[in-house]
């Protein structure tokens, strides 16, 4: 396996005989997530997979019959996976794993061969387009295919080959085990027209998908651009995107948005995008369609501080569209570690965006990298004392996950204290400083998101009436629905609290439970204020 980025392609070996042709066509295909959870993004709702019903459409469009099953979002155990699995009776079995999710994925697989051995089972996303070889020689009695990249064209191509009887080594983007070693074709091309694509939003199961920030809000992840121009050496999507950039047209995108509101009831979109607002002339465009047609749908969304920084022009068409969250990746704030992060950005563009971002009454959201060789304790205060200067309205400490793949993990590779891929979920460091352990880490990232809160909640009655609101709804998310609550439960218990918090909580729980009333809606604390 390359760390560089660079699939290792092979010329296949020339077999002995012919390809033997299944027995059994292949008609009936199931998607199904991997039931992993970490308390991180999953704390603020339920959250989709949206290449899943891209995946979906493709396949329904080739002529197979589809079940999306969203295992993850149901927090589906193994008994009731094997029972959804065999009362649909699949031919083949796919599933889609980032890099902390892997383990469990090929568990999936691995409980799909024993239902029936003649499922073909298959895997995609980042970690298997760049660890494949690692994966298939460990687990090819669990794996068949490996998609390497976009799966909406290679995934039905595998599929015909497979019932023609023909060889799978003809079918550019994959990966596979035969004759005791990895097989790798050519790299796929990437699709070109966005807007062309089929979806499958019907197999989606709505009731589930809810965000917790705005009263169980029915949410959808949407995307309206693939790709990173970008190279930041710690993150994966360069790699996979092969740093190209592609958008669907703004108004296929926002014909969408309205779709799934009046067809759905969907009230809030997430974009999937890295940088939706790379080309702005479309993004103005985008904008200015939302304001036109007021489709009924609040939007969050990442960008780049750059491209904030560039649009403070345009941050009121921002909010009039509904942008109602922006989540900008600070992630350090000494210029030589954003340089190490090759993010791009200037350590002082990173506080202008937040500004503009809370000037414009959008909620502003970023998160700090930290647990790196040269670490401290000290260094960890430093990052939160950033963040208060920052002024976000939220802010998280992550810890570095070194993907094996990164530009950056040859020079982390010494300090990683474990493989156990489970555990690279931003949460459990496992990135070991030379000067503390992983437990002191685990204790200090903690410690900062603790003390970041508490500084914001002594300052709540600074933010406008709906930010206020939006952040009690965030303190309930953080005390009784995260990998935070141990910290949160104890600055909530008034160990760590001041008074005057405690009564500024209690009166705007108090007037949520007012507004409840008025409404005709059961009474209810978002948070338990002593």
């Amino acid at each position: 396996m390359k760390t560089n980025g660079s699939p290792i392609t092979f010329t296949p070996p020339p077999r002995t005989g012919p390809i033997t042709p299944r027995q059994r066509k292949i008609k009936r295909v199931a998607l199904v997530t991997v039931p992993y959870h970490s308390g991180v993004v999953e704390s603020a709702g339920t959250w989709l997979n949206v290449g899943f019903v891209y995946i979906a459409g493709a396949l329904r469009e080739a002529g197979y019959e589809v079940d999306y099953y969203d295992a993850m979002a149901l927090w589906h155990d193994e008994a009731q996976i094997q029972k959804r699995l065999e009362d649909f009776r699949p031919d083949v079995v796919c599933t889609s794993a980032f890099t902390a999710a892997i383990v469990a994925a090929t568990k999936l697989l691995r409980l799909a061969k024993q239902i029936d051995p003649e499922i073909v089972t298959v895997i995609g996303n980042v970690h298997a387009t760049f660890c494949y070889q690692e994966m298939l020689r460990i687990d090819h009695d669990a794996i068949d295919y490996v998609v390497r990249g976009e799966g909406e064209l290679t995934l039905p191509q595998l599929l015909n080959c497979l019932n023609a009887g023909d060889d799978p080594a003809k079918v550019a983007g994959l990966a596979f085990w035969r004759d005791g070693g990895v097989i790798a074709t050519r790299s796929a091309p990437f699709i070109r027209d966005l807007d062309a694509l089929p979806t499958a939003w019907d197999l989606v199961e709505w009731p589930i998908y809810k965000y917790r920030a705005k009263n169980d809000a029915r949410l959808a992840i949407v995307s309206s651009a693939r790709g990173c121009q970008q190279d930041c050496s710690f993150c994966s999507q360069k790699l996979f995107w092969r740093r190209g950039w592609r958008a669907r047209s703004a108004e296929n995108f926002v014909a969408e948005i309205e779709m799934l509101h009046q067809k759905y009831g969907v009230q809030v979109a997430m974009l999937a995008d890295e940088i939706p607002t790379f080309d702005r002339p479309r993004w103005e465009r985008i904008l200015d369609l939302m304001i036109e047609r007021k489709p009924g749908v609040r939007l969050l969304m990442e960008t780049r501080v750059d491209d904030i920084v560039r649009d403070e022009d345009i941050m009121d068409r921002y909010a009039e569209a509904g942008v109602e969250h922006i989540y900008v990746g600070v992630e350090a704030g000494q210029q030589a570690t954003l340089d190490l992060f090759k993010k791009g950005s200037k350590a002082a563009d990173s506080r202008r965006a937040i500004d503009i971002i809370n000037g414009s009454d959008i909620v502003s959201e970023t998160s700090f990298v930290l647990g790196m060789p040269g670490d401290t304790p000290e260094t960890f205060k430093e990052a939160v004392e950033l963040a208060k200067l920052y002024n976000p309205d939220m802010a998280f400490f992550l810890a570095i996950a070194p993907w094996p793949y990164a530009d950056l993990y040859p020079q982390l590779e010494a300090h990683v204290a474990t493989k156990d891929y489970s555990k690279y979920n931003l949460v459990q460091p496992v990135v070991k400083p030379d000067a503390m352990t992983l437990e002191e880490v685990e204790r200090e990232l903690g410690r900062a998101s603790r003390n970041f809160f508490m500084h914001k909640f002594q300052n709540l009655d600074q933010l406008s009436e709906w930010k206020q609101e939006f952040m009690l709804a965030v303190f309930d998310i953080l005390i009784n629905h995260s990998y935070l609550s141990g910290q949160m439960q104890e600055m909530a218990a008034g160990q760590r609290m001041p008074e005057a918090v405690k009564q500024m909580l209690r009166k705007v729980n108090a007037t949520r439970r007012d507004l409840k009333v008025q409404a005709g809606a059961e009474p209810r604390n978002f948070a338990p204020i002593p």
